[in-house]
């Protein structure tokens, strides 16, 4: 069997956040294999771990990769600052004799966007509503290829690392299966700390927000690596529950054409047509739906409004609006591409990035490693990638062991294949989730 046949019967998606088929994203030839270790968002640790504690699974998964993908040319990308993990990544590569240059970043945010590292390393900007193949790299994220090791193993994926931090007793890195809820990822974590809370879901820049009562039915995908816990009423919270309207009566009476938005956008800063500031001045006075059609190029960072904008207005939230509000796709005119000459001082340095959203706080959290709790349930989404969902397998009754097959990828679709990820019983299966309770005895 193939590496992409091992990794498709898996079910392996990418770890990092965008949770693209890997089994996809592999199945091409290109110059550049890029490693994604940079960990993007500000306050995850997940990736860290990994590096340490999988060190040779990652680097013996990254040759097999290049090999397949025929890569001249094998990049790590991580930040210099991660000493420890350098040193372990190192020693692995000259053990194994592999020629893996080490490409070390400076920490600042957004470093982790594909995009982004793609150009530091290769000086090459992806085309306006591309992606990395089509400059001749393939991207691709450190827990991705710790479980595209296991894939040829024959080991499927179904369980998640991730990151517990914030408002809790006990911040740690903990290990959880693929469905485990994320108030019970908080009380592995030891409980909060305090008594109303919220909850982001993946960084604080660019993850999903839930209230304390909307937490209740969310669970961990192959795509998330951190659950962070705020107070209730914190920045962040407060400044994504904002309707379009209220943002676009704030647009009209205080956005003050200062463009910072678009000054500090990184995608604008790699060449792309993606302007913020024109694009709030066509939201409060023209509609003009040229303009409002490169909300596309929107990678959602964050930076506009959470680091930017002096006015305290969100251009990143009209982006999303316009995204998914405007069914015609921009079409790119470019041919070619040029960065401003001040980029290289535009970059936003990572702790500047925390002290700004009002984080600093939990930075020199100390993080407990690999912490296990008992999970007696758990409830496994249909889709945990971008692309179709996967078809059910199993009906209320079956009973299943870790590791199962449980729903096939859609047929001639980007889709992906799912595995229990406890022993039990299935005691709901729709097409949207299969629920899997604990059982002692599964014949």
């Amino acid at each position: 069997m193939s590496l992409i046949d091992d990794i498709y019967k898996a079910g392996v998606v990418g770890a990092g956040g965008a949770g693209f088929p890997t089994h996809v994203k592999y199945n091409c030839q290109a110059e550049y294999l890029i490693i994604n270790g940079a960990e993007c968002e500000p306050l995850l640790m997940t990736d860290k771990y990994l590096m340490r504690n999988f060190a040779e699974e990652i680097i013996e998964a990254i040759y097999l990769v290049a090999e397949n993908i025929k890569a001249k040319k094998i990049v790590f990308a991580l930040k210099k600052k991660y000493k420890k993990e350098i040193t372990c990544l190192k020693e692995i590569s000259k053990k194994k004799n592999y020629e893996i240059e080490f490409f070390l970043m400076d920490s600042f945010y957004p470093a982790g966007d594909e995009q982004i590292m793609v150009y530091e390393i290769t000086g090459r900007t992806v085309p306006e509503g591309g992606i990395p193949i089509d400059v001749g790299a393939v991207v691709t994220n450190v827990g991705t290829l710790k479980n595209t090791y296991f894939a040829l193993e024959n080991k499927p994926v179904t369980d998640k690392y991730v990151s517990v931090l914030g408002e809790v007793n006990n911040p740690s890195i903990i290990k959880v299966p693929i469905g485990t809820s994320v108030k019970k990822c908080i009380e592995i974590a030891g409980g909060t700390r305090i008594e109303e809370y919220s909850v982001i879901l993946g960084g604080p820049m660019m993850g999903k927000n839930y209230s304390q009562e909307e937490v209740e039915g969310v669970t961990i995908t192959k795509r998330d690596g951190a659950v962070i816990v705020v107070p209730k009423d914190h920045f962040i919270i407060k400044r994504n529950k904002q309707s379009i309207e209220h943002i676009k009566n704030q647009a009209k009476a205080a956005c003050i054409q200062c463009r910072m938005c678009t000054d500090f956008c990184p995608r604008f800063l790699i060449g792309h047509e993606l302007e913020p500031h024109k694009i709030m001045r066509a939201l409060a006075y023209s509609d003009d739906e040229e303009v409002l059609k490169s909300a596309q190029l929107c990678c959602e960072c964050g930076i506009c409004e959470l680091y930017a904008c002096p006015m305290g207005l969100s251009p990143r939230l009209v982006n999303v609006h316009y995204k998914n509000k405007i069914s015609e796709k921009y079409e790119s005119q470019k041919e070619s591409y040029q960065a401003p000459p001040m980029r290289d001082f535009r970059k936003i340095p990572t702790d500047r990035q925390i002290a700004r959203i009002d984080l600093s706080k939990y930075k020199h959290q100390q993080i407990a490693e690999n912490i296990k709790g008992s999970i007696d349930i758990v409830e496994i989404k249909l889709i945990q990638h971008i692309g179709a969902p996967a078809v059910k397998i199993v009906s209320v009754g079956d009973k299943v062991n870790k590791g199962d097959l449980i729903a096939e990828a859609k047929e001639n679709s980007l889709s992906i294949n799912i595995h229990a990820s406890i022993k039990g019983e299935v005691v709901f299966a729709d097409d949207d989730q299969i629920i899997i309770k604990k059982s002692e005895v599964v014949s």
